[in-house]
Parts: structure tokens; sequence; C-alpha cells
């Protein structure tokens, strides 16, 4: 977290990002859901000079959360600093409830490192393919191999096939669990709902592609998560 120049300061939020990205997806979600007024910012998936600047280098990922003269971000891989920034600010402690402390970031883990890796290669040889300026497109595509390998783009799109089956694969034990209740742990959503919903959400961005048929608790899951309201605190 660090500060920022005083003419930048804002009431609201600012989050920084992508629109089919599943983190900020999870963010704006939560504050959605926490009734909370904020602005959204998007970058290029091509250029991340903004958000190098707004973080002097430290960081070139998404979301990035500007409030209150402070920029936040993640400080390692499976850091959850902008989610608890958010409930800090404005949650309460509902979004990582004590109670949960440990199964929950279990959760979290099994998300972000199993879950979505697998489904961001399902949407993103479809939004490569969205960008119509070649040198952006360009720019994207070697920003992903050289994170993945040479040739990972495509051989995403020709394994779409198979990497939906894993992506149904693994997010059946979240249809076990929401077969039972209505969130995953309970009665009201935590950040580990929101960031399913942001997975969710990235996976079915622009309505290329639809849950398995056999994921019934997980498509009644979102538009209940979307809606969601917490009363106030």
């Amino acid at each position: 977290m660090r500060p920022i120049n005083s003419f930048t300061t804002t009431m609201n939020p600012e989050v920084h990002g992508f629109a089919h990205s599943p983190y900020c997806i999870a963010v704006e979600s939560a504050l959605e859901a926490l009734g909370v007024s904020f602005d959204r910012k998007e970058v290029s998936a091509a250029d991340r000079s903004s958000v190098l600047r707004l973080t002097g280098g430290a960081y070139y990922e998404v979301p990035v959360l500007v409030h209150g003269g402070k920029v936040v971000f993640e400080s390692g891989p499976e850091s959850q600093d902008v989610g608890h920034y958010v409930d800090d600010a404005f949650g309460g402690g509902r979004l990582f409830p004590e109670r949960l402390r440990g199964v929950h970031d279990l959760v979290i883990r099994y998300l972000e490192n199993e879950v979505e890796g697998v489904t961001f290669r399902i949407y993103d040889p479809i939004f490569v393919a969205s960008i119509q300026d070649v040198a952006e497109r360009g720019m994207i595509v070697r920003h992903k191999e050289r994170k993945f390998g040479r040739g990972c783009v495509e051989d995403w799109r020709k394994n779409r096939e198979s990497l939906l089956r894993e992506s149904a694969r693994l997010l059946n034990p979240l249809e076990d669990m929401l077969s039972m209740k209505s969130y995953l742990f309970g009665d009201t959503p935590v950040f580990a709902d929101f960031l399913l919903g942001g997975i969710l959400g990235n996976l079915q961005f622009g309505d290329h592609q639809r849950l398995p048929a056999d994921l019934p608790s997980l498509a009644d899951f979102l538009p209940r998560l979307r809606n969601f309201r917490f009363s106030a605190a």
C-alpha cells in the first residue's frame, strides 16, 4: 500500500483493471454488495503503464485500488491485500470473518491456484482474438508467452474442450458445497464467494461460454450473488 499525491485523492474508491478480470470482478462485486459507490478505471491489457505509475513501478497486475490517498495492490502471489482493504474500510469483517479463519484461506487458494489456473485459459484466446489492433494484440500475446511459453494462447484455443472438462471437474466441489447452502459457508457471502463469482464471470464473459449443465447450483449461485446486498452495518 502506497500513499499518492493529494490531487489524486478520491472519496469513492477507484478500481483500476480489466472488465473481464476475475479478480476485478470479485472486488467490484464485493463493493457493490457493500453498497459502496466506486469508479471503474479500465486499464489496457497491452499497456500497463498507468498501473506502473500508480504503484511507483512496484506492480503491473490488476486490480489496483485507489482510495483515501492510498494505492492498494497485492504484496504477494497469495495475498488478499485489496480484499482485506475493502473489508477493513467498508465491510466490518464480513468479507473475512474471524470464525472462518484458516478454512476460508484454503478455499481462496483452491479457487486462485486450481480453478482460475484453468478457467482463464478458456476465455483468454477469445479476448486476444477480439483485439483489432495488431500491435496491441501482439503485446498481449507476448505478455502471455513470456509467462506461459511460446504458442500458449493458440494451444489454449485448440484445447478448449479439454480445458472445459477440467474446469468442470475442479468446480464440482464448489457445486457440492452450494447444493447445500446459498453461499460457500452459509447464508451470506464472504470473499471466497465473490472470488468464485469473479472466476465464473470471467469464464462466461461476453456470453461466449455457458456453465456445464451438470453444475446447476453454480448456475443459480451467480445471479444470487450479483443481487446480494449486505444490510447496513
